[in-house]
């Protein structure tokens, strides 16, 4: 017997096939079904921002169950196994993601599918239960102020300093984001912070040759 027919016979004797009895099947889907409703709730409650979608929420759970059956069949035979890898090695997804946290949740259905599959049952609850309380705990932690975007526009081009030194008796470390400038008008946009904002439009507004101005406040988020 040549060593590639030892190395063969010992990979295939490794391969235990479990005993995946209906039983078994209903018990690892009907966990990952609950489970995977757990996540929806968590994240309908959660998700508070306008790009809120539903058909994005509904496919958390399904995924995870899709996930679970596959890992159950991969379990059931070597040939199915290898078969799963060579398919889902081609699946390419190009569904652009809008938030960040949804790959999060993403994974977590993916997770809570495997480890269903592979029976884990109880690290599937622990995570789901780990998980809840770090995206609730974290949502809590408050956010750094965001900064103040002042937009200037004024018909002398030579108001920058006066517009620079109003700004620096209310803001803190005033940065000139963007200048545009022709013969006859000018364009600030500056970054700052601030706690005092109607004070400060009111100083730079009293200056001379100030056509408009507009402070805006936008973290970059929207919210519904």
């Amino acid at each position: 017997m040549s060593i590639s027919d030892v190395i063969k016979n010992s990979f295939l004797e490794g391969f235990a096939v479990p005993d995946l009895s209906a039983g078994k099947i209903a018990v690892s889907l009907g966990i990952t079904v609950l489970l995977a409703i757990f996540i929806y709730f968590i994240y309908r409650i959660q998700n508070r921002t306008a790009f809120y979608s539903k058909q994005f929420n509904l496919t958390l759970p399904l995924m995870a169950i899709v996930t679970a059956a596959i890992v159950l069949a991969m379990q059931s035979n070597i040939v199915i196994s290898l078969g799963m890898v060579g398919a889902l090695s081609i699946v390419r997804f190009r569904t652009a993601i809008k938030e960040p946290l949804d790959l999060l949740y993403l994974f977590w259905a993916i997770s809570v599918g495997i480890i269903c599959g592979a029976g884990l049952y109880l690290v599937a609850a622990i995570v789901c239960a780990v998980v809840t309380v770090a995206v609730f705990l974290l949502g809590m932690v408050p956010a750094p102020r965001a900064p103040y975007l002042l937009v200037v526009n004024a018909s002398d081009t030579s108001v920058e300093p006066a517009v620079m030194k109003a700004v620096s008796e209310y803001a803190k470390n005033p940065k000139v984001k963007s200048r545009s400038m022709t013969s006859d008008s000018l364009e600030l946009i500056v970054e700052l912070s601030t706690k005092s904002a109607s004070e400060l439009t009111a100083a730079v507004g009293k200056l001379e040759g100030i056509s408009s101005l507009t402070l805006m406040n936008h973290d970059g988020e929207l919210r519904g």
